[in-house]
């Protein structure tokens, strides 16, 4: 008996030990996470569910503090911040990535996606992790990527319902060439431009248009300025999850698990959570006096075959492995 609780005494010792070890693991840290949207955004409720899990997690000791609607500046200026260790975490477009790694405008081709499983199979499959590695060299860590959703073309002047609408109409886009190249091969005027300008730009009529996820026009409040909706789902746009990898490095093999698996938490709560108000925003919009109109199927793939010539130029600048990586892939998900 007595050896029995020897050897209790020493389990429950190693245990307590083992605690002591993790929580010294653990440092007293603050966060800082910025991101583009308002607080009523799903990426908003995303990085609030990041926190509260790192809290948790972390007993306390890690505080994720949230700077929304571009307060740590517009989404290249986070992007450098981040790169040069000044900023720790930032949840922004994979657009804003292309300057890093350019391979990432490979997301941000026209119509690659029928709905959201597709999109998260390609992220998180083989060619996100392809990725998001090159991100490393360039001080980057990706730890998942939250849902943006479909972006969809707001104006002021008429509904789109096929691509020769589009034609003439000034049209902000993120600064992006893929982006660029998608609409003037629709005869629009991109303009690029950051999204803290936006709203001004489009109450002062010095842009048309402009093309967002329906919660971003909702909670940005496009409606105030814009009249026409529609759905034309020309991209998927998703959001990576990313960390300074000079802040990164200074973390402990605890610290750096425990935020990984916060992020992939975070990541599944709010992909669920943003496709379910994408929904509830297009209703709300019209609600608030948008007209909205959807694009035939017919029209879509008609769209998509015009934009062919895309693919196919800026696939030729590409790393070949990453492109043959992504055509296998997009044959797998094309199947979900």
């Amino acid at each position: 008996m007595a050896s029995k609780l020897f050897k209790l005494a020493g389990t429950l010792a190693l245990v307590a030990a083992a605690a002591v070890a993790h929580a010294q693991d653990i440092q007293q840290r603050t966060i800082r996470i910025g991101h583009l949207n308002n607080t009523d955004h799903p990426t908003s409720w995303g990085v609030k569910k990041f926190a509260e899990i790192v809290a948790g997690k972390s007993g306390g000791k890690i505080t994720v503090k949230e700077f929304a609607s571009s307060q740590l500046g517009n989404e290249l200026q986070q992007q450098s911040a981040l790169q040069g260790g000044v900023q720790e975490m930032l949840v922004a477009s994979t657009t804003s990535l292309t300057g890093v790694v350019k391979e990432f405008g490979l997301f941000d081709f026209p119509f690659l996606f029928g709905n959201g499983q597709q999109a998260d199979a390609m992220v998180d499959g083989p060619l996100g992790k392809m990725l998001s590695g090159k991100l490393a060299d360039k001080g980057i860590v990706v730890l998942g990527f939250f849902d943006l959703g479909f972006r969809n073309v707001t104006n002021s002047k008429r509904p789109i319902t096929k691509g020769e609408d589009l034609d003439g109409l000034k049209l902000r886009v993120i600064p992006n060439p893929v982006f660029l190249d998608t609409f003037k091969t629709f005869k629009a005027n991109p303009l690029p431009m950051p999204f803290a300008e936006l709203y001004n730009a489009l109450e002062s009529k010095a842009v048309d248009g402009q093309e967002n996820p329906y919660s971003v026009i909702l909670s940005s409040k496009f409606y105030e300025v814009q009249k026409f909706v529609s759905g034309t789902n020309h991209v998927y746009a998703t959001n990576p999850v990313q960390v300074s990898k000079r802040f990164w490095d200074k973390l402990s093999a605890t610290e750096q698990k425990l935020l990984q698996e916060a992020a992939i938490e975070a990541q599944n709560y709010q992909r669920t959570a943003s496709r379910d108000a994408a929904g509830k925003a297009l209703v709300e919009l019209q609600a608030k006096g948008m007209t909205y109109n959807a694009v035939a199927p017919a029209e879509v793939a008609r769209m998509r075959a015009e934009a062919k010539p895309i693919y196919d130029k800026f696939s030729a600048s590409y790393d070949p492995a990453v492109m043959s990586l992504f055509k296998t892939e997009l044959e797998r998900v094309s199947k979900l």
